[in-house]
C-alpha cells in the first residue's frame, strides 16, 4: 500500500486557509483588498461578534460577471496575472486567487454581484465544501461577499480565536491600516449594527488625523523626496511624538502595507540621535518604486516583500528621514508643556494616541556631567585646528558676569521683541531670566520658552563636532585610518569572508571609505590590518564584525557611527556649559540663536526634549483668568 497520496482539494483549501486566514481580521484584510482591486470609491464593512458570526463586505466597484462567479471561489483562479512576468511586476494586492476559496472552504459564504454594464446580478454560495448554483440575486452595483460562521467546519481552529473584543480590535486595525492608505477611497466600519467610524474621500494628512488622531496630526513633519526611481512620501512623527510601543507605525510598499526589517532599521537609524532608545517613533510613510524592483510573494499574508537593491532603499529610506528631522528648532519640533510628565496647565488624556503610562518622564532629565575621558584624550580625535574650534566653545569659557552685569546690555533684545515676533526671526524669542543656573525662561510670540541649558548646548556641540569630523559641507569623508601594527586574524563564518571578498571584488573602497583594511587570510580567516584612527583603542575583532554585518544587510555601516557619535556625545557633555552657572542675557540669547540654527536641536543626545513652549492660553488657565 502506499504511504503518499494526494490531499482531497477540500483538505487542500483548509490547508491553505490555516495559512491565509488566520482570524477574521485576515479575512477582512483578504476582502479589502479584492474590493480596491475592483476599482471601488466606497467600501462599507460590517462585523458581527467580532467577526467570528459574519463579515460582510460591501464595495461600488467592477464586480464579477455571472461565468466568473463560480470560478471566484476556486483556488488558484485570479484575473490579476496570468503569466510570470505579471507576477515579477505585479501591481495589484491580490494576485494569488486564494482568498476567496480559502475563506469559502472554512465558513459560510456568500458573493452578490452585479458587473458594470450588465443589467442583472448574480448570487452563489459556499457552505465549506459545498457550492450552490448561481441564481439572480437584487444588487444596485458593486459586490457584496458576507462570510458567516467562520471555522465552524473546523472546530480545533476555532478554539484558538480569542475573546469578540480582541477580534474585533484586531480587525479595526487591519481597517485602519487600509484606510490609510487609500484616502481617496470613502469608507464606512459598523460592529453589532452600531456604526463606529465613517471616512469620506478626503486629503492624505486630513486622513492620516482622522484615523491616528488629532495630537498625531498635529506633532508631524511632512516628507516627500525622490532619487533613481525612488519615492517616499508621507508624514513622520517628531520626537517629542514618541510612543511606548510600535502601534503607530505604517510603511506601503506600492500601496501595500508591510512589515519589513530593512525598512524598520532605516528608519528607526535616522531617529537615533533624537529619540530615547526605549521610546518608538510614530510615522504613515509610503514607498513607491518599480513594481519589477520589489518581490510580494515571499510571504503568504503578502505583510512581507523583498528588495532586488536593498542596500539602495536603505540608504535612500534613512537619508530621505534623517533630513526631514534635522530641521532647527523653531521650524518644526517644537515640545509643548501637554507632552511633559507632570503638567500643572492642563490634563491629559490618558486615552489619546500619544499618551503613555511609562515612568520615563517626557522632560529634560538631569544629566550626569561627568568626562568619560580626560579633555586631551579628545583633542587627538581632530585636527588642531577643529580642536581651537570647537573645543574652546564661545559660550563654555565666556567670562562669568553676574545677571545685573548683562540686563542693560540684553535690554536692547527684549524692546525690539515684537517687531521680531511679527517677522518670526527668533522662534525662540529673547531670554528673560534663569532659574538655579539650569533652565532659561525666554519669552516669544506665543508665550513662554523653558529652555535646559545644558542639554541644549551639549546638542550645539555635538552637531559642531560631527560637522567638524565630517567636513564643512556635512558629507562623510573617508575616515582616517590607523594600521595596526600586528594584524588581527580571527575565525570567520562563510558569509563575513564572502562580504569581504564582494568589497575587494568591486573596487569601490567601501571598506577603506570607513576606515578599514580587512584581508583575506584562508577560507575561514580574516586579518584586520587597519581600523578607523578614532576607534583605535576599541576591539578590533568586534568592530569588524559589527562592520561586515551591517555592509551584508544594509550596504552601509552604521556601527562605526554609533561607536563614533558614542564618543562624540560624551565630548560634547564634557564641553557643553555646566548646570548651576550663571549666564548673561546676552549669553542666554547666544544660546537661543544657536539653538534656531542648529539641526536636531529639539532634542538632546539622549532623545530628551532640550525646550518646551508654555503658551498665554497654558497661563490664562493655570491663574484662571477669564473665569
Amino acid at each position: 500500500m502506499a504511504l503518499i497520496h494526494l490531499l482531497p482539494d477540500q483538505l487542500i483549501s483548509q490547508i491553505a486557509a490555516g495559512e491565509v486566514v488566520e482570524r477574521p481580521a485576515s479575512a477582512l484584510k483578504e476582502l479589502l483588498e479584492n474590493s480596491l482591486d475592483a476599482g471601488s470609491t466606497e467600501i462599507s464593512v460590517s462585523l458581527v461578534q467580532g467577526g467570528v458570526k459574519q463579515l460582510r463586505v460591501a464595495d461600488n466597484g467592477n464586480g464579477i460577471a455571472q461565468e466568473d462567479l463560480a470560478m471566484a471561489l476556486t483556488r488558484h483562479a485570479t484575473s490579476k496575472i496570468a503569466s510570470l512576468d505579471d507576477l515579477e511586476a505585479v501591481a495589484s494586492l491580490g494576485f494569488r486567487g486564494e482568498a476567496l476559496a480559502s475563506i469559502a472552504s472554512v465558513s459560510r459564504t456568500q458573493i452578490s454581484s452585479r458587473a458594470l454594464d450588465t443589467k442583472h446580478a448574480w448570487r452563489i454560495a459556499s457552505n465549506g465544501s459545498e457550492i450552490s448554483p448561481i441564481e439572480p440575486t437584487a444588487l444596485d452595483a458593486g459586490t457584496i461577499i458576507e462570510v458567516d460562521d467562520l471555522y465552524f467546519n473546523t472546530p480545533a481552529r476555532r478554539k484558538f480565536l480569542k475573546t469578540e473584543g480582541t477580534e474585533f480590535g484586531h480587525c479595526e486595525a487591519a481597517f485602519n491600516r487600509v484606510v490609510l492608505s487609500r484616502p481617496d477611497v470613502a469608507f464606512m466600519l459598523q460592529h453589532n449594527g452600531r456604526a463606529l467610524s465613517r471616512y469620506a474621500v478626503s486629503e492624505p494628512t486630513k486622513r492620516f488625523g482622522e484615523v491616528l488622531g488629532a495630537d498625531f496630526a498635529a506633532e508631524t513633519i511632512a516628507v516627500d523626496e525622490s532619487a533613481a526611481g525612488l519615492r517616499i512620501w508621507g508624514v513622520v512623527a517628531k520626537p517629542t511624538f514618541n510612543r511606548n510601543k510600535s502601534d503607530t507605525q505604517y510603511v506601503y510598499v506600492n500601496g501595500r502595507f508591510v512589515r519589513d526589517k530593512l525598512i524598520s532599521h532605516a528608519i528607526r537609524q535616522a531617529y537615533q540621535d533624537v529619540l530615547h532608545h526605549d521610546r518608538h517613533p510614530a510615522f504613515v510613510l509610503f514607498l513607491e518604486l518599480d513594481p519589477n524592483l520589489v518581490d510580494v510573494n515571499v510571504h503568504p499574508a503578502k505583510t512581507e516583500v523583498r528588495f532586488r537593491d536593498g542596500q539602495a532603499i536603505h540608504r535612500f529610506i534613512f537619508h530621505s528621514l534623517h533630513k526631514a528631522l534635522a530641521s532647527p528648532t523653531g521650524v518644526s519640533n517644537a515640545s509643548t508643556a501637554n507632552q511633559a510628565a507632570y503638567n500643572p496647565f492642563g490634563g491629559q488624556n490618558a486615552n489619546s494616541p500619544s499618551y503613555s503610562a511609562s515612568p520615563y518622564p517626557q522632560y529634560q532629565a538631569q544629566i550626569n556631567l561627568s568626562a568619560n575621558e580626560p579633555s586631551s584624550f579628545y583633542q587627538t580625535l581632530f585636527s588642531s585646528n577643529n580642536a581651537q574650534n570647537y573645543s574652546n566653545s564661545s559660550l563654555s569659557n565666556a567670562p562669568l558676569q553676574s545677571h545685573r552685569d548683562g540686563l542693560d546690555s540684553g535690554n536692547a533684545f527684549i524692546n525690539d521683541a515684537n517687531e521680531n515676533y511679527a517677522q518670526n526671526d527668533f522662534p525662540l524669542g529673547f531670554a528673560v531670566a534663569q532659574i538655579h543656573g539650569v533652565y532659561v525662561l525666554a519669552q516669544n510670540a506665543q508665550g513662554l520658552v523653558v529652555v535646559d541649558m545644558h542639554a541644549a548646548h551639549e546638542r550645539i556641540m555635538y552637531e559642531q563636532l560631527k560637522n567638524a569630523l565630517d567636513g564643512k559641507d556635512g558629507h562623510n569623508k573617508t575616515v582616517a585610518m590607523q594600521p595596526l601594527l600586528l594584524p588581527v586574524s580571527f575565525n570567520a563564518d562563510r558569509l563575513e569572508v564572502a562580504t569581504v571578498q564582494e568589497a575587494l571584488a568591486s573596487n569601490d573602497g567601501s571598506l577603506q571609505q570607513l576606515g578599514f583594511d580587512i584581508a583575506i587570510i584562508s577560507p575561514t580567516t580574516l586579518a584586520v590590518r587597519a581600523v578607523p584612527t578614532m576607534l583605535q583603542e576599541a576591539d578590533a575583532v568586534t568592530l569588524a564584525r559589527d562592520v561586515l554585518r551591517d555592509l551584508r544587510e544594509y550596504g552601509a555601516s552604521r556601527a562605526l557611527t554609533e561607536r563614533r557619535n558614542e564618543l562624540l556625545g560624551t565630548m560634547a557633555c564634557h564641553a557643553a556649559v555646566r548646570a548651576n552657572r550663571s549666564l548673561t542675557i546676552p549669553e542666554m540669547n547666544a544660546l537661543l540663536r544657536d539653538m534656531e540654527a542648529t539641526e536636531r536641536s529639539g532634542m538632546c543626545n539622549h532623545g530628551r526634549p532640550t525646550w518646551f513652549q508654555v503658551s498665554m492660553s497654558d497661563l490664562d488657565k493655570m491663574f484662571m483668568r477669564g473665569k
